[in-house]
């Protein structure tokens, strides 16, 4: 159904002024005129849908009054109900050409993300270490606890040496025959090997933990002269 356009009442005020004279009457009849084909032409306006126009993949020209779905991959054209241009909608993004922006837009927060943290990290380090004499100072303290650990590994191992000899001196009894020895020699034996081969284990993991250490510290140490000399540097 269509849609049937009303003047505004404000128009009557106007026309219905009637001033004396035949060219006051005539000069006011028109100016009603326009006024009134103005406020319908705006009221027109308003209410009418837009058309859109466009040329499809085939070569046919389509009108709608919406966006034309044969279309999405071109440009449309929206007109007004007077046929000008009131608008032209670009194309719609493909799936991959979708994918591929939101692709773009991942790596860009991937970065800024990063960016963020190691700004981050950087505080954390000049927050923690000042100057190069805390790091070292730190370094000095990771290093000694591995180093008291490596001690006490120490210490456990010369007492199971100990007790190594102790039991050789009893096998020394089943030396022509070691499998006439009893089984709880035997098994003390055993049990010492395996506790001897584990203290040296352990003692490797804690060698292997100063490296990773200093690893760490020089990375850091690296970067934190860089802070320190930028923190010096004259702005």
């Amino acid at each position: 159904m269509g849609t049937t356009l009303k003047p505004s009442p404000n128009l009557r005020p106007l026309c219905a002024w009637q001033p004396t004279g035949r060219s006051f009457r005539w000069l006011a009849a028109a100016w009603c005129v326009v006024l009134f084909s103005t406020q319908v032409a705006a009221q027109s306006s308003a209410v009418s849908p837009g058309i859109f126009v466009c040329v499809d993949a085939k070569g046919r020209r389509i009108t709608s009054d919406r966006p034309i779905p044969e279309c999405l991959d071109r440009e449309q054209r929206e007109l007004s109900a007077t046929g000008i241009t009131k608008r032209i909608v670009p194309p719609s993004l493909t799936g991959d050409e979708r994918a591929r922006d939101e692709a773009l837009a991942q790596q860009e927060v991937a970065a800024r993300n990063k960016e963020a943290d190691a700004k981050r990290r950087d505080r954390a380090l000049l927050a923690r270490y000042p100057s190069q004499r805390h790091h070292d100072a730190e370094r000095e303290k990771q290093l000694s606890l591995v180093d008291g650990a490596i001690v006490v590994i120490e210490q456990r191992g010369g007492a199971l040496r100990k007790q190594q000899q102790s039991i050789q001196d009893e096998m020394e009894f089943y030396k022509a025959d070691p499998a006439k020895a009893p089984a709880w020699l035997k098994h003390r034996a055993a049990d010492n090997a395996e506790q001897q081969a584990n203290q040296k284990r352990l003692v490797a993991d804690q060698m292997d933990e100063k490296k990773r250490i200093n690893a760490r510290f020089d990375e850091e140490l690296a970067r934190l002269k860089q802070l320190l000399g930028t923190a010096a540097a004259p702005r």
